[in-house]
């Protein structure tokens, strides 16, 4: 076994960003961060746009006839194998060059969102979505590699607050894609519309996206990466399991998620003793990247298992039409929209702890105020509940997001995106998972007492799900129209205990932010002269060299707490002190302009021009 590596901070970074040695990549940043975004939207819609096929799939007659268990399946089975290649195809990526990697992926996605399209059963849907997975995989952890690696460190929390923006978005109007496709097409268009979307991509990202490396690209982790995907597998078949069964005391329940943590606590300890591991665990030794971490994956488990129960809340409750029941979203993607520009500012007035801590409180808040919701209720109730987790997500991401890539090394971007990517789509996994089962076992118990007049196996189907329930009830006739009332009701009352438990996750992360999360003061020190954070060696301060800063030029450098804008603002690694003094891992150069990484940018200074 090879022997730990050692990890780099991102001050340590000996790789500049291609746009302070191509002038051309400079110039043409803002429309590469474009091509970026446009690219990804593909993927980061089809993680929702499914979520208002979900009814119709459901459906024997128009659907597939799915049960609740194989439509948990057809999102898991995606997210799973998304989460488990995203540090591999992170490290190939680094090996092969980013852009070729990107290209390979949408392409692959475009092909299995056809065959996706075409399935004719659930078990077809279940693998199709699997191996859109594969390919959405090699997509993600690109974008932000390349943009960490086309961004000096002073506008990356601007391009990176667009990028989260621009995820937000994307998985807020995915319900109303899929509305507006299932109104006029069968339910395969909602993937169908991949195809041209990924082939314009690969086109745009050919003509206008740089190629770039890691010059000392690590292995391919094959062990980490079976095991990840075993070891999660069988803990969300366990979960799943239980739902269906309606018992968590059971052998089939218990036996997968014990064996799924045993394997997992293997992957753990195998990454923390080889060189080149495919999840670098010694990077949760900074607190910056933990409790990022942290905020991140407990914000997706509550978002994507509320997401996953509220589709059926909208059109087997409310009975609104996919077009109608997407339509919601639009006070999610708005409000998102105005919150995720806003937190650079309010991390550079408040910190990062109290932005974030804000945004997982006001994600809470929106998740209790799920409790108002009944059969009638007024429905600007669930857009007001919408807007208000919208804005609490905008606060949460984009903080989060540029905390974790602080901390990796530029030229380990890939393993830096990876990480990010994978945890929202492990955690979004375990949202519906668990959620999913919980919102299935309490609404099997409460509606199982008023079943008893029913034969059982007409009893058994009522149960699986409010879709098979309403199923049932137009089959029963005007007799049928009890039993639908009932399912409506229990499905409510079980909405009500899920949210619940749902809040009390995201209130869990909001409390492990605000203890662990660096505050204001904290994030604006100097690296520690001996050892970092990750356990590195930090740079002997008489090996730093800087020529003298000016108080004219250090009014409008900005330490990374100041008041300048986002734009203009020198960062950690290439601020001036007030003694004329770099860090240790920047440097002044002849002109006063102070330069990430001691690397001037083209044409001027790192830090105000753009």
């Amino acid at each position: 076994m090879d022997s730990p590596g050692v990890p780099q901070q991102a001050g340590a970074s000996t790789v500049a960003p291609l746009a302070d040695t191509d002038a051309k990549v400079y110039r043409r940043r803002w429309i590469i961060l474009g091509v970026l975004i446009t690219s990804l939207l593909a993927i980061v819609l089809d993680n929702t746009v499914l979520n208002v096929a979900l009814k119709t799939i459901a459906e024997p007659t128009v659907g597939l006839g799915a049960s609740q268990s194989q439509l948990e399946w057809a999102i898991n089975s995606y997210t799973l194998v998304f989460a488990g290649l995203l540090f591999t195809f992170g490290v190939v990526g680094d090996r092969i060059g980013r852009k070729r990697m990107l290209m390979v992926g949408l392409a692959a996605f475009g092909l299995f969102s056809l065959v996706t399209a075409y399935s004719q059963s659930p078990d077809q849907l279940v693998w199709a979505r699997a191996a859109m997975g594969l390919a959405a995989a090699a997509v993600m952890p690109q974008t932000l590699s390349i943009i960490s690696n086309v961004f000096d460190p002073a506008e990356r929390p601007r391009a990176i607050g667009i990028w989260a923006v621009a995820v937000g978005i994307g998985i807020a109007i995915g319900p109303i894609v899929g509305g507006l496709l299932l109104a006029h097409f069968w339910w395969g268009s909602v993937f169908l519309i991949n195809v041209p979307f990924t082939a314009a991509a690969v086109v745009a990202i050919a003509a206008v996206v740089p190629e770039s490396k890691n010059p000392n690209p690590g292995r391919i982790d094959y062990v980490g990466v079976l095991a990840s995907i075993a070891g999660l597998v069988l803990v969300v078949y366990g979960i799943i399991q239980g739902g269906d069964k309606g018992s968590w005391v059971h052998l089939g329940v218990l036996g997968p998620i014990i064996a799924g943590a045993a394997v997992l606590a293997f992957f753990a300890w195998y990454e923390a003793r080889i060189r080149y591991p495919s999840l670098d665990v010694r990077l949760f030794r900074d607190p910056r990247l933990s409790s990022a971490i942290g905020a991140l994956s407990l914000v997706f488990f509550g978002m994507m298992g509320a997401l996953f129960f509220l589709s059926f809340y909208l059109q087997s409750v409310r009975g609104y039409t996919p077009l109608k029941a997407g339509a919601f979203s639009l006070a999610f993607a708005v409000s998102q929209m105005l919150m995720a520009p806003r937190s650079p500012t309010l991390v550079r007035r408040f910190g990062a702890k109290a932005v974030v801590s804000t945004g997982l409180l006001l994600v809470t808040v929106a998740l209790i105020s799920y409790q108002l919701l009944a059969v009638s209720t007024p429905i600007w109730v669930l857009a007001v509940a919408f807007f208000i987790q919208g804005a609490g997500m905008g606060l949460v991401m984009p903080p989060s997001t540029e905390a974790v890539m602080s901390v990796v090394p530029r030229e380990r971007a890939g393993a830096g995106s990876a990480l990010t990517n994978t945890a929202r789509q492990v955690s979004g996994a375990l949202g519906v998972a668990v959620l999913g089962s919980v919102l299935a076992q309490v609404y099997r118990s409460q509606l199982s007492p008023h079943l008893a007049n029913l034969p059982a196996t007409a009893r058994d189907a009522a149960t699986s799900s409010i879709t098979a329930s309403q199923a049932v009830a137009a089959k029963l006739g005007p007799a049928g129209q009890e039993l639908a009332r009932l399912a409506d009701s229990s499905f409510v009352h079980a909405m009500h205990i899920t949210t619940l438990f749902s809040a009390a996750i995201t209130l869990l992360g909001a409390l492990i932010v605000m203890r662990w999360m660096p505050g204001r003061a904290a994030a604006t020190r100097p690296a520690p002269a001996a050892g970092g954070a990750l356990g590195t060696a930090a740079a002997p301060a008489a090996a730093v060299q800087p020529e003298p800063v000016s108080e004219a030029r250090l009014a409008e450098a900005a330490s990374v707490n100041g008041d300048a804008p986002l734009d203009s603002a020198a960062t950690l690694d290439g601020a001036a002190t007030l003694g004329g003094a770099a860090w240790p891992h920047g440097a002044a150069s002849a002109n006063g302009h102070a330069a990430a990484n001691g690397v001037a940018r083209p044409g001027g200074s790192a830090a105000t021009e753009g």
